[in-house]
């Protein structure tokens, strides 16, 4: 086991699992320059590790985020903005969605509690969301007299239909564990005694998987997004002629017929 200190998050490796713990819990981690960059460096890192097979993103405390740090909002004028400021398509919102969704490992966001405004567009942009019985997330933007950021308006409709996401943005109401399982914002929901040891035993069960196959089936569910069926069917074909070109598949069918469980090595 591993373990590596941010200024505002905790690090852990352990068995292929990486756990990135947001670390304000007196703020309930929400989200301070410090803070995002240090998630985006910890992404970014785990990426090129091939001791990581899945990196579980949650928070410390009784909040998974309550979304920007408003007390250390920027107030800085625009004409007293540098130039890369001025310029910058994304801003730090945007890379920490475009991090996510680019980085080549599976992604769980385990919601312990309160996920709020980028908070919860944080959530989104991971693969699978699991949550604490009890916690509640919301949009909350328009709460702030704000609109969505972090790729809310692209996630959300994608996860929930167009519809619901229209309610929940517009609503910004708060949102209980039970129905977002339900319209499948979430993938499962824990109960919240013993929930960090629940997404421990879900995201070594995933660790144990192929990581070629893994990376390659991320990436086609990212390209689903915006190709239509005749692309995707040659990315499919391109991939799995990929997997049969590695010695996991081997091992995979060798288990198969010796009726055990495999052991993935990624290679």
């Amino acid at each position: 086991m591993t373990t590596t200190t941010y200024e505002h998050l905790l690090v852990e490796t352990k068995g292929g699992v990486q756990t990135i713990t947001l670390n304000r819990p007196d703020h309930l981690n929400a989200l301070n320059t410090p803070l995002a960059e240090g998630i985006q460096a910890a992404i970014h890192a785990a990426a090129k590790d091939d001791a990581v097979r899945v990196i579980v993103l949650t928070g410390a405390g009784r909040g998974f985020c309550a979304g920007l740090d408003l007390t250390n909002a920027p107030t800085t004028p625009f004409d007293e903005q540098s130039r890369h400021e001025r310029l910058d398509p994304l801003g730090w919102v945007g890379r920490q969605a475009l991090t996510i969704t680019s980085c080549d490992k599976i992604v769980i966001a385990a919601i312990n509690g309160a996920a709020a405004g980028a908070g919860l567009s944080l959530a989104l942009a991971a693969d699978i969301r699991l949550m604490a019985a009890g916690a509640k997330v919301t949009t909350g933007y328009l709460r702030r007299g704000l609109c969505p950021d972090g790729g809310m308006a692209y996630f959300l409709p994608r996860l929930v239909g167009a519809s619901r996401a229209a309610e929940l943005i517009l609503s910004a109401r708060d949102l209980p564990a039970e129905e977002a399982e339900r319209i499948g914002l979430v993938s499962r929901v824990f109960p919240a005694e013993g929930f960090q040891e629940a997404v421990a035993s879900y995201a070594a069960d995933l660790a144990s998987g192929p990581p070629v196959a893994q990376t390659l089936s991320k990436r086609l569910l990212i390209q689903s997004t915006d190709h239509d069926l005749p692309t995707m069917l040659r990315l499919e074909l391109t991939g799995i002629r990929t997997c049969f070109t590695t010695e996991d598949v081997r091992e995979g069918m060798l288990a198969f017929l010796q009726k055990r469980k495999p052991e993935f090595k990624g290679k």
